[in-house]
């Protein structure tokens, strides 16, 4: 079976450009400069800072990428701003060409890399929806057989006839999702912007790109939502600076995505200076009290944030979040057990939050943590401290906690079975 995708070295070339900057000149040394080098001084101060000679720099966004996706595939690119996700998306949907190698398509591609693409603002819904599939190397009548099918996927039946450049910006990527997902296209592209969508219409494009993979059409998708790589995708693909990093199963991707997201996080320990609050340290402590980023299955893992109050704070809270695999597990409030609203006063305090043993199943955690009051956010620190949990002293191999399938914490929760014929 020949790919739907081939891509073979694949590498993006930008010339980035950067304006000199011209020595600062004080005005003593106009003056004070002799009369054949004032022209030239007063004439560089009249063009400004910049220079007529700019300083030009080679940006690889993409260096020699290649792997192939076979008909049907399910795969999710992962990886941090600036990894070269857009660019890899933009070449496989022949917006820009590459540099150096060379992609194979096999079949018809529908993009979706953001809000609007192929739509023109002047046009009504209707006329995009036509416009839109003809892009696509649709006939009339292929667009006309599922266009009942785009519009009552949309939601935008009542605004059809109006120019889609009145439509919001949710309204937009609906339309837009509709059309490249439901018209007969062999490959499907979705860029981030999904996120533009509410909850709910995200679940609907979620079960309708399942569909569309049901139906053999492959899907190519980047998103920084794990949870939605997870749910959607088989297999991913991590980049790193244009470069592929790794390919394989989508679990290990995302984990080695968490750790390199969370690489330069350590324990935080800084000064509030002059700020009415705000975090001093993090960090994570074992059964006897001692610093650790690693931690055993059946151990407590004591989470220690101490925090400064400069002046009286109405209804302050702090909040910390822990995620595994960049998805967060569990989210909690120091004032979950106040049944009131308290001032805080000024002073250093120290928090401790203690999870269980057997409560987290093995993996990489990240911590985040935020403070303010319910109705102000003052300080949020996203994954700034990480930590490990092994299955040292248990054999989780037999169990349904084991780290390789799904579900995050070991419920607490107990089966009672009873025969009952």
């Amino acid at each position: 079976m020949k790919p739907a995708i081939k891509i073979e070295k694949l590498s993006k070339k930008y010339i980035i450009r950067h304006e000199q900057q011209e020595k600062y000149v004080a005005l003593r040394d106009v003056i004070t400069s002799s009369v054949r080098r004032a022209p030239g001084v007063i004439t560089r101060l009249s063009k400004g800072r910049g220079s007529n000679n700019p300083k030009l720099e080679d940006f690889w966004a993409l260096k020699d990428i290649s792997f192939d996706i076979m008909p049907g595939e399910r795969v999710g690119i992962v990886g941090r701003n600036g990894a070269g996700k857009s660019t890899l998306l933009k070449i496989l949907s022949r917006i820009t060409e590459p540099t150096e190698g060379r992609v194979q398509l096999g079949g018809r591609v529908a993009s979706l890399l953001e809000v609007g693409t192929g739509f023109h603002p002047e046009l009504t819904g209707r006329e995009n929806i036509f416009l839109n599939g003809a892009i696509l190397g649709m006939s009339k009548a292929e667009i006309r057989r599922k266009f009942d099918a785009i519009v009552d996927f949309a939601e935008v039946e009542k605004f059809l006839d109006t120019p889609v450049k009145r439509y919001s910006s949710g309204m937009y990527v609906r339309l837009a999702f509709s059309v490249a997902a439901h018209l007969e296209t062999d490959i499907l592209i979705v860029d981030e912007v999904l996120a533009v969508g509410d909850a709910g219409f995200q679940r609907k494009c979620m079960q309708r790109m399942g569909s569309v993979a049901d139906e053999g059409r492959t899907i190519l998708f980047v998103s920084h939502n794990m949870g939605a790589i997870s749910e959607l995708c088989s297999r991913a693909v991590l980049l790193d600076r244009g470069a592929k990093v790794a390919d394989g199963s989508v679990s290990d991707i995302i984990g080695q995505y968490a750790k390199m997201a969370s690489s330069g996080a350590q324990y935080l320990e800084r000064d509030i200076n002059d700020r009415e609050c705000g975090i001093t340290a993090i960090r994570t402590l074992n059964s006897s009290a001692e610093q650790s980023s690693v931690f055993d299955l059946n151990e407590p893992i004591n989470i220690e944030i101490d925090y400064e109050i400069n002046e009286r704070i109405h209804g302050f809270q702090l909040a910390m979040t822990l995620a595994r695999n960049m998805v967060d597990v569990l989210h909690t409030f120091d004032t979950d057990q106040l049944g009131i609203v308290e001032w805080a006063k000024p002073g250093k305090y120290k928090l401790r939050h203690c999870i269980p043993p057997l409560f987290l199943k093995a993996g990489s955690y990240s911590i985040s943590v935020a403070h303010g009051t319910p109705s102000k956010l003052m300080q949020e620190l996203q994954s700034v401290v990480q930590f490990e949990v092994e299955e040292n002293s248990v054999n989780a191999g037999d169990k349904g906690y084991r780290k390789e399938r799904p579900g995050h914490v070991i419920t607490p929760g107990k089966w009672f079975c009873e025969k009952i014929l």
